[in-house]
């Protein structure tokens, strides 16, 4: 078969012939990769820096995707973690790990969507208790999985969004997908937090896309500008685009009623991530979210691993 094939850690795929995965356990079966999205999650994935990462190589890409399995029925799967991933023209699946879509899914849309629209989903869905009418500050908004969790929070009833991004030109968009209010993060991280302090001090939840400096800066305007210190905030760590580390002072624990968590591989259940994706999916393939997806064949997989500022999430599809 043919697959995107990483070599080194330092550069992208390429296209090649790669022999084909065999399936070896009693729920494992062979399916036709129909699409498979360039998630971040994969270009960690494939640069070797996600925290699942081993030193494993060559390897295949992907993390997920829309197959179809021999008896014509379409599948939506998510992978363990393996070297033989789903940016092939065949990829092993697991079953259990694994949802039947309508016969009318659009595959590309799915495996577009799925993944994003996870990370906000399962966050305000497992993370924590969140209650219609609660407000949602979302730090990174301008993102794919920005974008989509400013729908997602709407759709599972949030009374006020506010939209946190860098770039005007996108920021401005935002409103769009439902956001009540947005927040640029332009200047330095102390000029952006007080913009902040003033828009979102009284939010109920954060969905926190950045960490680093500017969730550091953010958290104490956030806390120190609260009307009522005593309200609960949720505080939910996903993504860490503009550092690993954040230095969070210890009186923004004590001085407010802030609770700090991380949504993600392990910190959820595979269990409960997998109990989740039916309700997901049925969303994504009645249209409720806007999924802006662009496919690319298979075989030009190293000129799109490039097209890294594309708005669009990129789709590996077999042709």
């Amino acid at each position: 078969m043919y697959a995107a094939v990483v070599t080194a850690f330092d550069a992208p795929p390429s296209y090649r012939e790669f022999p084909a995965p065999t399936p070896t356990g009693s729920d494992e079966v062979l399916v036709d990769v129909l699409a498979s999205g360039l998630h971040p999650r994969v270009r960690s994935q494939a640069s070797g820096s996600h925290y699942t990462s081993t030193d494993e190589l060559p390897l295949i890409p992907g993390v997920d995707g829309v197959g179809r399995t021999r008896d014509g029925k379409l599948r939506y799967f998510v992978l363990f973690d393996t070297a033989v991933g789903a940016m092939a023209e065949q990829a092993v699946i697991d079953l259990r790990r694994s949802i039947v879509l309508p016969p009318d899914s659009d595959p590309v849309a799915v495996a577009a969507g799925m993944n994003p629209a996870m990370s906000s989903w399962i966050a305000l869905r497992q993370r924590i208790s969140f209650a219609p009418g609660q407000s949602v500050l979302i730090l990174g908004a301008t993102g794919s999985s920005g974008k989509l969790a400013i729908q997602v929070a709407k759709h599972l009833g949030a009374g006020r969004v506010v939209a946190a991004g860098r770039n005007p030109g996108k920021l401005a968009t935002l409103t769009g997908f439902g956001a009540d209010e947005t927040v640029s993060l332009s200047g330095s991280p102390e000029e952006a937090a007080d913009r902040l302090g003033q828009a979102a001090a009284d939010v109920d939840v954060v969905i926190d896309y950045l960490w680093g400096a500017m969730t550091a800066a953010a958290m104490r305007a956030i806390v120190t500008q609260r009307s009522d210190r005593g309200k609960p905030l949720s505080w939910i760590e996903i993504g860490s685009m503009s550092g690993p580390e954040a230095e969070i002072p210890s009186a923004a624990l004590r001085a407010a009623r802030l609770q700090i968590v991380g949504s993600g591989q392990g910190s959820v259940p595979t269990r409960d991530i997998l109990a989740e994706l039916p309700a997901l999916a049925a969303e994504i393939a009645r249209g409720t979210f806007t999924v802006d997806a662009r496919p690319v064949p298979l075989r030009d997989v190293e000129t799109a691993w490039k097209d890294a500022d594309n708005d669009q999430r990129i789709v590996i599809t077999p042709n």
